[in-house]
């Protein structure tokens, strides 16, 4: 059982890297909006299109609120409740089985 318990916890400690990683590349594309970026610029269309996939549902049920887009914080606070209660759960039952 313990290869299972380290392959959970390898599992859980990738995924909070990853989920980490997501959320730097979300507020990355968030100060890229407050200036007028070049639409063609390979930075820009990579950090738009990996970040709007998940930002437009959230887009459509938290309207713009006073010219200021909210849905990169509600994205990042989704992604913090789901790397504490996923990852966490991973790792515990990982070394639950260790």
């Amino acid at each position: 059982m313990f290869i299972i318990g380290n392959f959970l916890i390898g599992l859980g400690q990738l995924l909070g890297t990853v989920i980490h990683i997501y959320v730097f590349i979300i507020i990355a594309a968030a100060i890229i909006s407050w200036v007028n970026p070049d639409p063609f610029n390979p930075i820009v269309r990579f950090l738009y299109g990996v970040t709007d996939p998940v930002l437009r549902p959230i887009r459509r049920f938290i309207p713009v609120v006073g010219g200021i887009d909210v849905s990169p914080i509600v994205a990042i606070l989704l992604l913090e409740f789901a790397r504490y209660f996923v990852v966490g759960s991973l790792i515990e039952l990982g070394v639950r089985l260790k």
